[in-house]
């Protein structure tokens, strides 16, 4: 089962260019270090936030965490990283009460389920 809705996702920019790609964030705890080891800079932004958009529309659904007013779906999967790789990468995304439209929360690598 696919996030619902995961054509309509949305990704704020602030997400990727406050955050994910910004070593200094006090919350980032490597994932910029992580995203610019495959290819992406803070330049460039909008190519991970399309890899992202993509991750969630081919990769099902991991875990659904519903909580008051809003439910979490992680979703894990291959990313597509400007440098031709795919590693494993876990998403977060969330759908707030009254709306339809998955909005972009995180993502980080997640570890090789079985080794290849």
């Amino acid at each position: 089962m696919h996030v619902p809705n995961a054509d309509q996702a949305t990704i704020a920019p602030e997400k990727i260019t406050r955050y994910l790609l910004i070593p200094e964030h006090p919350q980032n705890q490597g994932k910029a270090a992580f995203f610019f080891r495959f290819g992406f800079i803070e330049e460039r932004w909008e190519l991970l936030a399309a890899s992202l958009a993509e991750h969630v529309r081919a990769h099902e659904i991991e875990q659904i965490i519903p909580e008051s007013g809003r439910t979490k779906y992680t979703v894990v999967g291959p990313l597509w990283m400007p440098d031709g790789r795919s590693p494993l990468v876990r998403t977060i995304w969330q759908v707030d009460a009254g709306t339809t439209s998955p909005r972009f929360i995180t993502a980080y690598p997640q570890e090789e389920r079985n080794a290849r």
